[in-house]
């Protein structure tokens, strides 16, 4: 059947379908398609392309797995949960099932060190963070209006945010020089540069832990945050879908601790966005939640969430696994001692040849920065040095400029959605790669042409990845890199 001619096609649908809101034409999203179409494998493909786009952890499978083994009647499709099928396969309204919102509650409160509690009819559940982050943008913007977003930032905001709900967002620029801290005169001067050119703004995002950065905000930055937003009357989305994945010092502080605190503080203006993907290592189950302390947005948001409801199957699933307590207190303890050792071996490797990370304590990714790789400050310069990583150096990482870096050279680095084989594999592409680039000559050599080949021990019959440029798929969490000349 063939294709009808693109003016055909956008008479017909809509602008959306016809649009480029998605925005899978990043440099976040292409690296995806050089995995997608020559992914690597230890015996089958070890010459492919090693995803390292992907904030996925992978690292407690095994103690998941035991828990649903030993566990078999918390599954309706077993036989020993078989006598709750009926009940829970039939029709279940969009509030959720009450034991797995009590469940939900009580594992958030765990991840931030049982300091505060949740209530489940605050409880709002959704199709992943992503339709969790729609639906909040609904319930608090028009088209045309605004949030603030600090930089860098979650390639996919563009997308779960402004592609359906027509809402914008505007960068919040911070820099490396205090380690992108996100600062009162920032804030302000991105505030006023909106009213400057006529857009309202109607609320603040974050990410905390940071996405790309692995980084905890202070206390005193959220302290500024919520004076911030109570002064200009804007809300404050607090995304703190990482917070279960932090391995060490200084501890994470959630914004619903900050405003127990602030008494002074509007708490209809604040909301949190949350999700079993990252924490228990679930995207696949598609578990999002918007927790409001605003009864109109509760009860606004639990309507359209009829639209992304979480399977009732799930729900169950999950409720009986979360209301474990001792599974839950083993899980939390074991994946963070799991991530700083991946964190540790994972930075040392690339210490090892030079290149330092930013000082980061949580997440599943570092932010590497490759400043000193770039034959000059700029991000086209950037795109070139990512190209190379991709094509010669076969790993999927995503340069900072698809997180609206403000500095070109920076790349996030995915760490713990691979065995440690591929871990090892990885680390010796990347010294390999930085010692190639040491090599005394008078150009670098990935400056010296667009065909550079690079000599791995691997097999030169390596496939071309030009056609998979036209479009940006890769989520990089790096860290700091400075690699030295």
């Amino acid at each position: 059947m063939g294709l009808k001619n693109t003016n055909q096609q956008k008479y017909l649908l809509s602008k959306i379908a016809t649009g480029n809101g998605h925005g899978e034409d990043s440099p976040y999203f292409d690296g995806w398609k050089a995995f997608d179409s020559n992914p690597f494998h230890f015996n089958e493909n070890p010459h492919g392309v090693i995803q390292m786009g992907l904030a996925e952890n992978q690292l407690c499978f095994d103690l998941i797995q035991k828990w649903i083994m030993n566990n078999p009647e918390a599954s309706i499709c077993t036989p020993e949960g078989l006598n709750d099928f009926r009940d829970i396969a039939i029709f279940q309204d969009y509030h959720g099932l009450r034991e797995f919102r009590e469940a939900v509650a009580k594992f958030m409160a765990k991840g931030r060190g049982d300091r505060v509690r949740f209530e489940a009819d605050r409880i709002v559940m959704s199709g992943g963070a992503t339709g969790a982050h729609e639906m909040i943008a609904f319930c608090l913007a028009d088209p045309g209006e605004a949030f603030l977003v600090p930089t860098p930032y979650y390639p996919g905001f563009d997308r779960d945010l402004r592609w359906r709900t027509g809402v914008q967002l505007l960068p919040v620029v911070c820099e490396s020089s205090n380690n992108f801290k996100v600062t009162r005169k920032a804030l302000e001067a991105a505030y006023e540069r909106a009213r400057e050119n006529n857009i309202t703004v109607k609320g603040l995002l974050i990410t905390n832990p940071s996405n790309p950065l692995g980084t905890v905000l202070d206390k005193e930055t959220l302290r500024n945050i919520v004076s911030f937003i109570n002064e200009k009357n804007i809300h404050l989305i607090s995304d703190e879908i990482y917070a279960a994945t932090v391995f060490s010092q200084p501890n994470f502080i959630s914004i619903s601790e900050i405003i127990e605190e602030e008494i002074t503080c509007n708490r209809d203006l604040i909301h949190i966005v949350y999700s079993l993907s990252k924490d228990m290592g679930f995207p696949g189950f598609r578990v999002g939640i918007v927790y409001s302390y605003n009864d109109a947005v509760v009860h606004c948001s639990r309507k359209m969430s009829s639209f992304g409801l979480v399977s009732s199957q799930t729900q169950h699933l999950i409720a009986s696994m979360l209301s474990d307590d001792v599974f839950v207190d083993r899980l939390i303890a074991e994946s963070a001692g799991r991530l700083e050792k991946r964190h540790g071996v994972f930075t040392r490797g690339l210490a090892s040849v030079g290149i330092d990370c930013l000082n980061s304590n949580a997440g599943l990714f570092v932010w590497m920065d490759l400043r000193r790789l770039l034959k000059e400050q700029t991000f086209e310069a950037e795109m070139k040095l990512w190209r190379v990583i991709i094509d010669e150096v076969k790993l999927n990482v995503s340069p900072g400029s698809s997180f609206h870096c403000s500095e070109p050279g920076w790349f996030r680095v995915c760490f713990a959605n691979m065995d440690d084989n591929t871990m090892d594999v990885a680390l010796t592409r990347i010294r390999t790669f930085v010692n190639k680039v040491r090599v005394p000559s008078k150009r670098q050599c990935w400056e010296r042409s667009n065909n550079l080949r690079l000599s791995f021990s691997s097999r030169r019959d390596d496939i071309l990845m030009a056609q998979c440029l036209l479009s940006p798929h890769s989520p990089i969490h790096s860290p700091l890199v400075r690699a030295r000349t």
